[in-house]
């Protein structure tokens, strides 16, 4: 307790320069030589007992000093913070120690500790809970991530055989309100699913996803820049959050996703255990049911329930949910082709002619191919539909040229160097399509299977396909591939020439 006057001459001049020269605490300490930790202490003295400035001309410096340290009876025992509600204030956003302890001074008067001791009571409080209470996590900020270790089979009733769920577990920092459910596996689309139901069961987003480093969620796992995948990025776009996992070797990271986990398996899978289940939605409405009682179960150590707590803390502090629900998709990276399409999932999909050879993503939804190159759209394809080609007419050059040196001349004359059976069927991948780039490709890989296996057996696998009226790609690979064209031909087998209609257009065509 200041026992001089010059102290206080100082606390006076800190009031004036906080609140008439609405300088700050930093600059405060700078110009009067005093400690930051000083500056904030007696500001928040004064403000605990209403002063501002300026002063009330009857208050000199003596009764300064007695109204911010009143003197304490030596019989009078300090009043002890309540270190639970202390700890779960301190979870609200701008709430500090310092805060707090200006409130309990104002409260418990000349009973109060001075706020050096208030924090070291706090902090050997904090010490003696168990270590998941030891982190302090702001509402509404981090939602943790993980799977249960053990599993939950489920038996086929009409089969009888086991298939095991996973069980995924999503806990709030804050309240500890925790959501769990069964998949089948822990792939990308039972993943982001997961996600968002345990979004809607939260009622809102929180300002961080934090996974642990599941291939599902994160490509690369690394200590310093980890790299989620991009369809959970845009699970993360769309909710309006981020995603922070947690860094390898790392278990602070992770503690609470860690005790949720066990928390899970030992109040809900534990209490399951002697039960058969014949679907995963019987599994689910099983863990529903108990995930009710895991949340309104009291605390040990602490005041209220997992519930009580969301209710309180995480819930005002949770975004809005957005009102369109995500749509699932997946990203791949295709390298567009001399024909300017793109092969995704054994079918081809048109990009405009201008990007042959470029490397583009692919967003694939259930209904919709999506390509973007350097993250433009350039073009949209309906992922299902007849054939095996999607082309759109705007992605073609004029006259078929954009793609300079292939033509189909060009491997007519290739195919003729070989031999008649091989231009045949290279003929006949130019003229069975809507267009001859759709051939393409299919002449392409002939191509390469002559320098894989050489002219003279691509000719005889050649005359083989077209004996057995099957010109294509793929009868030529699977004859090379079991080495049929070193067998002879049978007596009745006789290279064939394709029939004369009108889509055989023959060379004169192509020039």
């Amino acid at each position: 307790m200041p026992g001089k006057r010059s102290p206080m001459r100082k606390i006076t001049e800190v009031l004036r320069l906080k609140f008439e020269a609405k300088l700050s605490h930093a600059t405060i300490a700078r110009a009067l030589g005093l400690s930051k930790g000083a500056v904030n202490k007696y500001v928040s003295l004064a403000q605990a007992r209403g002063l501002s400035w300026p002063l009330p001309e009857e208050l000199d410096e003596a009764g300064l000093e007695a109204l911010l340290y009143p003197p304490r009876a030596a019989s009078t025992r300090y009043v002890e913070p309540d270190h639970a509600r202390l700890h779960t204030e301190l979870r609200r956003k701008g709430v500090t120690l310092q805060l707090l302890w200006s409130e309990y001074a104002a409260a418990a008067g000349a009973q109060a500790y001075r706020y050096s001791q208030f924090c070291e009571r706090y902090r050997q409080w904090v010490k003696r809970q168990r270590r998941s209470l030891r982190q302090v996590h702001r509402a509404g900020e981090k939602l943790f991530i993980d799977y249960c270790g053990p599993t939950v089979p489920v038996v086929d009733a009409t089969t009888g055989e086991l298939r095991d769920a996973q069980i995924f577990v999503a806990v709030l920092g804050a309240s500890n309100y925790t959501y769990a459910e069964a998949t089948w596996t822990q792939s990308l689309p039972d993943w982001i699913g997961s996600h968002q139901r345990a979004l809607g069961f939260f009622g809102g987003v929180p300002a961080l996803l934090v996974p642990d480093n599941l291939r599902s969620g994160v490509t690369k796992a690394d200590r310093y820049a980890p790299e989620p995948n991009a369809t959970y990025l845009e699970l993360a776009r769309h909710y309006g959050t981020a995603i922070l996992p947690a860094r390898p070797y790392k278990p602070k990271d992770k503690a609470k996703a860690e005790v949720a986990v066990q928390v899970v398996e030992r109040w809900i899978l534990a209490r399951l255990r002697h039960r058969t289940f014949c679907s995963l939605a019987e599994l689910n409405a099983a863990i529903a049911e108990l995930l009710i009682t895991l949340n309104e179960r009291p605390f040990q150590k602490l005041p209220g329930s997992r519930r009580t707590w969301f209710e309180q803390l995480d819930r005002p502090a949770l975004k809005a949910l957005p009102a369109a629900p995500y749509e699932y998709a997946e990203w791949r990276h295709a390298k567009v082709g001399i024909d300017y399409h793109i092969e995704v999932d054994k079918r081809c999909y048109s990009v405009p002619h201008r990007l042959v050879g470029a490397r583009v993503d692919v967003r694939l939804s259930a209904t919709t191919v999506e390509v973007l190159h350097q993250g433009k759209r350039v073009a949209t394809h309906p992922r299902q539909g007849p054939g095996r080609f999607s082309t759109l007419d705007a992605h073609m050059p004029k006259a078929h040229q954009a793609h300079r040196q292939w033509s189909p001349q060009r491997f007519l004359d290739w195919a003729q160097a070989i031999g008649t059976a091989t231009r045949a069927v290279v003929a006949h991948q130019l003229t069975d399509r809507p267009h001859p780039e759709h051939g393409y490709r299919a002449c392409l890989g002939l191509l390469s299977h002559a320098r894989r296996h050489g002219e003279a057996r691509l000719e005889a696998a050649c005359a083989r396909a077209l004996a057995i009226a099957s010109p294509s790609y793929r009868s030529v690979t699977s004859i090379l591939s079991q080495g049929l064209d070193q067998q002879p031909l049978a007596a009745d087998e006789e290279p064939a020439t394709l029939p004369s209609h009108a889509n055989v257009r023959g060379a004169r065509y192509y020039h």
